[in-house]
């Protein structure tokens, strides 16, 4: 299928409900500049610079390899990324797909031309924290973000395949609902850079499963580093500390920059937060701040009002993974792709 090329509209796409070919899609796209709301707009802008002679479409990165940057992200590429995703999730012609996410960010792009690639039946709603609250439709494929995902518990009986992105999801959240329901679950792993996800893993297991023709490794940090040929020429770095199981399986153990190195002893902040989840019913999270004795001090943030905890609260942590200090915060900062801005600086 290597033919296909960013000129191409599949035969069974559709968007909200009409089949349209290249030129209409255009058209389409100039109204939604000239008329449409901010959404519309935004999706208009990237059909007509989808559909233009460039290989390329340009965008900005949100972060998670370094600082923000623009970058250029091949149109075959992309192409290739919406092949994989349709071979991996078994996405079949005519299938039924919403889009709510916003388009300008990679995940919300790439919904678009996953649809008109593979020939899936599109939906676009305005993105919410609610987006299926006026929906009764059953979807085949939808792409949410956690919130929107905690906020639509009781719809999402109506998604047959649902992958959440763009931060990691609420353990308790995993444990205690999504196993209840019978919609396929599956958590990704991705950035702009790799166009979208790489790799996803069923909620409830810990091991995520790569992509087709993505091969992983391990740098001298113990961080993954991705080859993906039809995206990079070059081997993507992350700064994501990973345990390779197989040659196409890793576990995610955290991220480098957020380990705290406390007299010495190196603590990854989400193992400490997943011992403690089932334990805390609000948001929280783990880091360091800086210490005259340790270099630097372990401390629990807690988002809302103050509360005590029992004196064997910290039993589940080892010895040097238990916090120095407990601080609450009335409300989490969270960056535009809800994110959550954990840096003590931020608080």
């Amino acid at each position: 299928m290597s033919h296909l090329t960013h000129k191409n509209v599949h035969n069974y796409f559709k968007i909200n409900g009409f089949h349209l070919n290249a030129e209409e899609l255009r058209r389409v796209a100039y109204d939604y500049i000239k008329e449409g709301n901010s959404n519309e707009q935004v999706i208009g802008e990237f059909l007509l610079d989808w559909f233009d002679d460039k290989e390329y479409i340009e965008m900005r990165t949100s972060g998670t390899t370094g600082l923000p940057k623009l970058v250029q992200l091949e149109k075959q590429a992309m192409i290739q990324s919406a092949l994989a995703t349709g071979d991996f999730f078994k996405l079949e012609p005519g299938n039924k797909a919403l889009l709510c996410l916003p388009v300008k960010f990679i995940a919300g792009k790439m919904m678009l031309v996953r649809s008109i690639i593979l020939g899936l039946e599109l939906d676009i709603v305005e993105p919410s924290t609610h987006p299926l609250a006026l929906n009764s439709k059953v979807y085949d494929f939808v792409a949410m973000v956690p919130l929107q995902v905690q906020n639509s518990i009781e719809a999402l009986k109506n998604i047959k395949k649902l992958i959440v992105g763009g931060a990691k999801m609420d353990a308790s959240l995993e444990e205690k609902v999504l196993p209840l329901l019978k919609t396929e679950v599956y958590e990704t792993y991705g950035m702009t850079e790799t166009i979208t996800h790489i790799a996803a893993k069923k909620v409830g297991e810990n091991v995520f499963t790569v992509l087709p023709n993505v091969k992983i490794a391990q740098d001298d940090r113990g961080c993954l580093v991705i080859t993906v040929p039809t995206i990079s020429e070059e081997p993507i770095v992350t700064n994501d500390l990973v345990e390779v199981v197989r040659e196409n399986q890793f576990i995610f153990l955290g991220r480098i920059d957020n380990v705290v190195n406390s007299g010495g002893v190196k603590l990854i902040t989400e193992q400490i937060e997943a011992k403690l989840i089932s334990k805390i019913n609000t948001r929280f999270f783990v880091t360091g701040v800086p210490d005259t004795n340790l270099g630097e001090k372990l401390i629990l943030v807690i988002e809302g009002e103050k509360q005590d905890f029992a004196s064997d609260f910290f039993d589940v942590l080892d010895k040097y993974e238990k916090p120095k200090e407990i601080v609450f915060v009335p409300k989490f900062k969270e960056n535009e792709n809800g994110k959550l801005l954990r840096k003590p600086s931020l608080l």
